[in-house]
């Protein structure tokens, strides 16, 4: 994305690989929800959770495949898949491709620019956000020869769209898609270009996914050490609890353990003390993940930044990090925690000052000389201070206080609902319901199962959720769908706060627009003060290190790459015997 590959053109494999990991065995992966297609391209699946399927999934490439790997030991560098070359300008105004000779499809067929065509033409008429809104970026596509594809870009794309068409868009054969019933929910195997085929799906509960012997790139330098498995099986299940005690019998080979309390109390039991369960942390060189409350925005009584600031002037961190999660969280203030791209702490640069200089008065005087910071406690949990801050901003906002109880311009009292779907997420909002209440807020919580907690997410229906954004040293087209103006009412895209302001969407544009790393840092900098000022997510908190455990027979490259653990590297050991 900006300045030169890491690896030289002859390089063998990406370092965070095992060349000698051995192939074979099983592996048995975990996911809290449900499935009702194996189709995860249209709008009428995103309420499903059959993420195996998707392009830089949690579990890999598994099926679809893009033109080209993304290598996880850079910002946002690619290295040849389907694509066996590339040609682009320094104006990025097109991008040609060729494809690999020797690509195929599971049926032996060939990958043909043809198909790329076709995979354009029919997730522009029927594909879910973001893969259908791609080709209005695009003046034209050209078939070169017998195996090139030419892109030709118009004035509405950017500097990344040429890397996300070619890392993040599946390929789907033409001569095994029909594109009548494209559109809808199905669990009819696909036929694709990736290393595992579905073997079997049992609806809601399970996929099992087999490695194909014939698999065309098992050779290719960006997948070698990867898809050592012969069989992947996702199991899926209602909630953490029984997905973690299917872990502890061995149903499940690894659990991914986000919270501090569980990881450090529930491992007490035999296969831990044992040695057959191991417990394992990784450092990874990216930013953390963005966790907070989050203000629908499109609610009235979120509408008012005021009222905003003075919400997220009434969560306790302090108190609710040492009660509920023994301190082992860290506090989260920016959307690029821990990184670079992080304005928190820093003053603004000449760079950046001048992105912002149209938008002043939209930002907090405190996130422009990098002295703003989330509010904090004393952690006792009567601290009066925030509630004070809290209060006059509400005044200012044309509340009034009444018998104890905050009143709105409208003559309302303020109340409103945290919808919650986990037992940890309950507990986070009650906490701030106690806090709320001291200003007379009323807060109820409401707890939603999985489907009806998608359905509204979707939907936008909603008062307060706590939300997460994943985040990355190349953060890009992907914040259109988080923070454009377009987004807003978009069903299914991930603007869960409702944000539209032109001062968010000119951030963006001057991000897609950088040439250079010191430009683009400038960019994300002036970004991330905007969100901080505009209080859309209260934030939460991150933990410092990811945290994995697995059954011993499981095992992963002494490397661990700039953006974590990598699951496609992982292997099995030669007949396990410790279950």
């Amino acid at each position: 994305m900006h300045g030169d590959i890491a690896l030289p053109a002859d390089y063998k494999n990406f370092a965070y690989t095992n060349l000698q990991a051995p192939k074979g065995g099983s592996i048995t992966y975990g996911v809290v929800g449900t499935f009702d297609s194996l189709n995860p391209f249209v709008l009428q699946s995103m309420r499903t959770t059959a993420r195996a399927m998707f392009i830089d999934g949690d579990f890999g490439n598994l099926v679809f495949e893009p033109l080209m790997q993304r290598s996880t030991d850079e910002p946002f560098t690619l290295y040849g898949l389907l694509a066996e070359s590339v040609e682009i300008d320094d104006a990025r105004s097109f991008i040609e491709f060729t494809l690999n000779p020797k690509a195929r499809w599971s049926d032996g067929k060939p990958v043909t620019p043809d198909d790329v065509i076709f995979t354009y033409e029919i997730l522009t008429e029927k594909g879910r956000p973001p893969f259908n809104a791609r080709m209005k970026q695009i003046d034209k596509i050209e078939k070169i020869g017998e195996r090139g594809i030419r892109f030709t870009f118009n004035d509405k794309a950017n500097r990344e769209f040429p890397l996300l068409l070619a890392s993040t868009m599946p390929v789907l054969p033409k001569h095994a898609v029909d594109p009548e019933t494209f559109g809808k929910a199905s669990l009819k195997p696909p036929v694709a270009s990736g290393p595992y085929i579905i073997k079997d799906v049992k609806p809601g509960e399970r996929i099992t996914y087999q490695r194909n012997p014939d698999y065309w790139a098992k050779d290719l330098p960006s997948r070698a050490g990867f898809n050592n498995f012969d069989t992947i099986t996702i199991e899926y299940f209602r909630n953490e609890t029984s997905y973690f005690e299917a872990f502890k019998k061995g149903i499940v080979d690894v659990y991914i353990d986000g919270s501090p309390n569980h990881w450090s109390k529930a491992y007490n039991f035999p296969a831990v003390t044992q040695g057959k369960i191991i417990k394992d942390t990784f450092v990874k060189g990216t930013p953390a993940n963005m966790l907070g409350f989050v203000f629908n925005t499109r609610r009235e009584k979120f509408a008012d930044v005021k009222v905003r600031r003075a919400l997220s002037e009434l969560f306790d961190f302090e108190w609710a990090n040492r009660s509920l999660f023994a301190g082992q969280y860290d506090r989260m203030a920016s959307f690029w925690q821990g990184s670079e791209l992080s304005s928190v702490g820093r003053p603004a640069s000449d760079g950046e000052k001048q992105l912002l200089a149209a938008y002043r008065d939209k930002l907090l005087p405190e996130t422009l000389d990098g002295t703003w910071q989330p509010a904090m406690t004393d952690g006792s949990g009567h601290d009066r201070e925030p509630a004070k801050k809290a209060y006059d901003l509400l005044m200012e906002a044309g509340f009034t206080f009444t018998n104890g109880v905050a009143t709105t311009p409208q003559g309302t009292r303020l109340s409103f609902e945290i919808m919650t779907r986990s037992v940890d997420e309950e507990k986070l909002a009650l906490a701030y319901k106690r806090n709320l209440a001291r200003l007379g807020i009323l807060a109820e919580i409401r707890s939603a199962d999985d489907a009806q907690y998608q359905q509204r997410l979707q939907n936008f229906d909603y008062d307060i959720i706590i939300g997460a954004l994943t985040a990355s040293l190349s953060p890009g087209n992907e914040q259109w769908m988080r923070w454009g103006s377009d987004s807003r009412e978009a069903l299914g895209s991930f603007n869960y706060p409702g944000a539209q302001d032109e001062a968010l969407d000119a951030m963006i544009e001057a991000m897609l627009a950088a040439k250079d790393r010191p430009a683009f840092v400038d960019a994300v900098r002036a970004f991330d003060r905007l969100l901080i000022s505009g209080s859309y997510y209260l934030p939460l908190y991150y933990l410092p290190k990811q945290q994995v455990a697995r059954w011993s027979h499981i095992k992963y490259p002494d490397k661990t790459s700039l953006y974590g653990f990598q699951f496609p590297t992982w292997w099995v050991e030669t007949a396990p015997n410790n279950k």
